[in-house]
């Protein structure tokens, strides 16, 4: 498993830029809009971190920032943790057997959500390519929120 990026939600895409690039020092690495969803996501890294090579293996923090107006009440400001884990199904299956919820199954291979005791939410993703769909996973219902 590895550790990938903390996701926070920002009203003002510049004044956030502003404040974690110009003022604390983080380091645009890429961004990418999404049309169809009508947000951005933009990732920063520290400045040791911008090395290519390095930054692969240093999380980083994902700025998310939808285009239309929204309060964020109550820590919805917060997204989620990430992680990278060799294998998706193993993992998801491995929670199970200890009791925990998957709130989000890895349908697609590629990506699960769970939350922790204190209801954070956590992504697993798939490191390389998403693995073949199958079952159980594929017709494996949502539960809750992530």
């Amino acid at each position: 498993m590895r550790f990938v990026h903390t996701m926070v939600r920002v009203k003002d895409l510049d004044a956030s830029l502003d404040f974690y690039c110009n003022k604390f020092g983080l380091v645009e690495m890429r961004r990418k809009d999404f049309e169809a969803g009508r947000f951005t996501l933009v990732f920063l890294a520290a400045p040791k971190d911008q090395d290519r090579s390095h930054a692969e293996a240093a999380p980083e923090l994902e700025l998310t920032y939808n285009w239309d107006p929204e309060d964020y009440d109550f820590g919805r400001n917060f997204g989620h943790l990430a992680y990278k884990v060799d294998d998706i199904y193993a993992s998801c299956q491995a929670l199970i057997d200890n009791g925990v919820t998957i709130n989000r199954p890895p349908r697609d291979g590629r990506m699960a959500f769970i939350k922790s005791p204190d209801n954070i939410s956590i992504e697993l993703i798939q490191e390389g390519d998403a693995l073949p769909l199958c079952e159980p996973w594929t017709s494996m219902e949502n539960i809750g929120t992530w």
